[in-house]
């Protein structure tokens, strides 16, 4: 079936894209995965590329469009080789809706110009010790100063991704206590600067995957943030929270239909190349039929997160929706990752194929950006069970 997803000015981006990937990212990745962690100095060169601007507008330095399509080329080429390319995808997908919802005019004349060049990397932090998915939870708080100049930021957050080199991070703390009858009421979104005293970096955590994606622990001791930094209203943060995830969710889902359909390939690739017995891996009717099933469900899946994209592209995406592809597309990926692994023998199991970094990379899909249970229960409430 042919994809009508992408046309000639998509395709000359995954071209250039494709050439920056092998040229440098693959002659280092090696390097940068027993570090980690990816060089700071690797984000200019993609701000260089176009990627942070896409959606950014042209006054600001962008390309003015607003589409996620280039975001899905970026999985395409980063899973069809097996790299990352470390907070970058949190910085487009997650905080740049954030920036371009709730910032003034004056913000994002200060924000997006180094935004779009890599100067200046952002992240996303709501995760605290202790609260997981219950955001409502959260007990980092933000005071406004007696003369209304700043707010005095306290508290922590974890599993922070990009945390490492983020230049600035959105961070979620309650500007008042919540009420009787409204957990979620009281929270607020900061644009802080991390060069601001009293904000630390703590842990980087060793996760089992995405080695060279940056996940860290933040602690905020008196940091001063200034009111010109405030996103948005106060009190109204937790609204704002929920109006991102549909595309942070089909992200989610394209990025693992992305790493089943690579993980075909290099299994394809291995079974025609490995001999036993005298013959290739490829010769055995269990390899054709477990390579058959696994494409089966890779083209089911390249269907749901094309669906997705269109659907988010043209405003239509329910929350519904987004939360069916993210568990149908992790779902698949993790079912075909594991059989593509188990052809690679115990070659397969190696951090040096990429399949091993794959089965590893992928755990998380079903977890993060809301687990496969929450996907559920969201699904069943729209079928009014």
């Amino acid at each position: 079936m042919r994809r009508t997803v992408f046309d000639e000015d998509h395709e000359s981006f995954r071209k250039s894209l494709r050439a920056f990937i092998e040229a440098e990212v693959v002659p280092h990745y090696d390097e940068w995965f027993a570090a980690g962690l990816v060089p700071r100095d690797l984000y200019p060169k993609l701000g260089e590329l176009g990627i942070f601007g896409i959606n950014v507008p042209e006054e600001y330095g962008g390309a003015g469009l607003d589409t996620h399509k280039f975001e899905a080329i970026q999985y395409d080429e980063t899973t069809r080789v097996g790299v990352t390319l470390g907070g970058s995808g949190v910085h487009v997908l997650l905080a740049l809706p954030y920036i371009k919802m709730l910032a003034t005019d004056e913000q994002k004349q200060r924000y997006l110009p180094k935004f779009v060049t890599g100067e200046e990397m952002w992240a996303l932090a709501m995760t605290e010790p202790g609260t997981g998915s219950d955001l409502a939870g959260m007990k980092s708080t933000a005071k406004l100063s007696a003369d209304g100049s700043h707010y005095v930021l306290n508290g922590a957050k974890t599993f922070i991704t990009g945390g490492v080199h983020a230049d600035r991070v959105i961070v979620c703390a309650r500007t008042q206590p919540p009420t009787e009858t409204d957990r979620r009421h009281g929270i607020s979104l900061f644009a802080v600067d991390t060069t601001s005293e009293g904000y630390s970096v703590g842990r980087k955590l060793d996760k089992l995957g995405l080695r060279t994606s940056d996940t860290a622990e933040l602690a905020f001791v008196d940091v001063k943030v200034p009111v010109e930094d405030l996103l948005g209203e106060e009190n109204k943060g937790f609204s704002y929270l929920g109006s991102n995830l549909p595309s942070e969710r089909w992200g989610i889902a394209y990025g693992a239909y992305a790493q089943a359909k690579a993980a075909v390939a290099f299994a394809k690739q291995y079974v025609q190349e490995r001999t036993v017995f005298g013959q290739t891996v490829a010769s055995f009717q269990n390899t054709k039929f477990e390579l058959a099933a696994c494409q089966a469900e890779v083209d089911a899946a390249e269907a749901v997160a094309d669906r997705a994209l269109e659907a988010l592209d043209a405003g239509e995406l329910s929350a519904a929706e987004a939360a069916s592809a993210k568990l149908f597309c992790t779902e698949v990926a993790h079912r075909v990752i594991d059989r593509c692994l188990q052809l690679h023998g115990g070659y397969g199991y190696m951090n040096e194929y990429p399949i091993a970094r794959l089965y590893a990379d992928n755990r998380v899909n079903r977890i993060y950006g809301g687990t496969s249970e929450v996907m559920k229960m969201i699904i069943a409430k729209n079928m009014g069970l």
